[in-house]
């Protein structure tokens, strides 16, 4: 059986969760809240750097969530995330929406420095802009098939529309597209007992 340490408020693990739930591949969850040191302890062992997602297999242990949807699509016939564009794309939405995303946050949950938030604003309107240029003329990030890509989409979309409004008509009906799919309406639920703490205050 198939095991995911994580946090259900995580984006990149709500990446995973999107690509096990297409699927209905089934897992056993093991929630770790970092500041419990019993749960910190647990996922350590498992993988040094103390960061979630991580998959256990049987003995093969797969961090990181590109990673672990790789994994998933060789052996347990997760969704596709193979191709040049696919993995170009599910880059583009960890590095270029997410990362920014998670700098914003970061920021909100300190006393804040306006130009990295500026710069991090810059960032996501940059991005919203390519991908509404992409999604012109596709249903989905790929193409017309749900990928790693619309995975990676799902989750850093929804929570730099939080701070920062998609107004890009393409990207915006593209994120109501995954907000509808059933993966994501479950992983918003699972989540919705920690939304409180998200600062998500628009800037």
């Amino acid at each position: 059986m198939l095991e995911l340490y994580f946090h259900p408020l995580a984006s990149f693990c709500w990446k995973v969760l999107i690509a096990l739930y297409e699927r209905e591949i089934a897992f056993t969850p093991h929630v770790i809240d970092l500041g419990d040191l019993t749960q910190r302890a647990a996922l350590v062992a498992l993988w040094p750097f103390a960061q979630f997602p991580v998959l256990r297999d049987g003995d093969v242990v797969v961090p990181e969530s590109t990673t672990i949807l790789e994994y998933l699509a060789r052996h347990h016939g997760g969704v596709p995330a193979d191709g040049f564009e696919i993995r170009a794309r599910d880059r583009f939405f960890d590095h270029h929406v997410m990362e920014p995303m998670q700098r914003i946050v970061a920021e909100l949950r300190k006393p804040v420095d306006a130009s990295i938030i500026e710069a991090a604003k810059q960032t996501l309107v940059t991005a919203y802009g390519l991908v509404d240029g992409w999604l012109a003329d596709r249903t989905w990030a790929c193409g017309e098939t749900f990928t790693m890509a619309d995975c990676a989409a799902a989750p850093s979309l929804f929570y730099a529309n939080e701070l920062v409004p998609i107004e890009a008509p393409h990207a915006r009906a593209y994120l109501a597209r995954l907000l509808a799919r059933p993966s994501m309406i479950r992983v918003r639920a699972e989540a919705q007992p920690y939304w409180h703490y998200f600062p998500g205050r628009r800037v």
